[in-house]
């Protein structure tokens, strides 16, 4: 008999980026790449959506959350818990559509010891 340990996954959310094309994407877009990990950035001033939270690269904005998936996302960070997340690039094709070329993926960061 085969017996495995359960290991909760870290998985929170995951999402098409938002507005790649009309903002710095462009400048980067050689380097994102599968696995390349992106920054959340919550953006106060956003005349659109005042939850939104950014997607940066290297200090570029590439987009945002989608509105539809940014709440939770939004009171982490605003409440200064956004040290717990993690995102990176989960699909990358530059073929399609600009607002399906990149998938980003969240999850909680493993802040366990090894033991």
């Amino acid at each position: 008999m085969c017996m495995i340990h359960f290991e909760p996954s870290p998985f929170l959310t995951d999402f098409h980026l938002g507005g790649f094309a009309y903002y710095d994407g462009l400048d980067v877009i050689d380097e994102l790449k599968l696995g390349q990990k992106v920054e959340l950035a919550y953006e106060a001033n956003n005349p659109h959506d005042p939850q939104a939270i950014a997607i940066l690269y290297k200090g570029k904005k590439l987009g945002h959350v989608p509105s539809a998936k940014n709440v939770f996302l939004f009171a982490l960070i605003y409440f200064g818990y956004g040290d717990i997340l993690q995102a990176r690039i989960q699909m990358a094709d530059t073929q399609p559509h600009p607002e399906r070329q990149f998938r980003v993926v969240v999850t909680i960061k493993d802040n366990r010891s090894e033991k």
